[in-house]
C-alpha cells in the first residue's frame, strides 16, 4: 500500500458564518448605477478590461467591489434570465 502522505481537501462547516468571498452570487441585491456611470463603466472596461479598481477610482463613492458585482450582474450570463424577466 502507497505510504506518502495524500493532500485532503479542508471540509467546509455548514454552520461557520461566511465573509463577503463565501457569499453566492445568488443573494447579490441589484446595484443601480446612473447612466453615466454605466456609460463610464462600459468604457473603462473597454480601456482597462477587469481592473475593477482602476474603474472604481474614477466614480467618486464606488469600490472596486461594487464596480465589479454591477458588472457580473449586468453582463453576467447567470444572471441574464432575471434582467429579461
Amino acid at each position: 500500500m502507497d505510504k506518502r502522505p495524500r493532500n485532503k481537501a479542508k471540509s467546509i462547516s455548514t454552520n461557520s458564518p461566511t465573509t463577503s468571498e463565501e457569499v453566492s452570487s445568488n443573494e447579490w441585491e441589484f446595484i443601480e448605477m446612473s447612466e453615466e456611470e454605466e456609460d463610464l463603466i462600459r468604457r473603462m472596461y473597454g480601456l482597462v478590461g477587469d481592473r475593477w479598481h482602476l474603474i472604481a477610482g474614477r466614480i467618486p463613492g464606488r469600490k472596486a467591489e461594487e464596480i465589479e458585482r454591477f458588472w457580473i450582474m449586468k453582463h453576467g450570463d447567470a444572471f441574464s434570465s432575471k434582467r429579461s424577466s
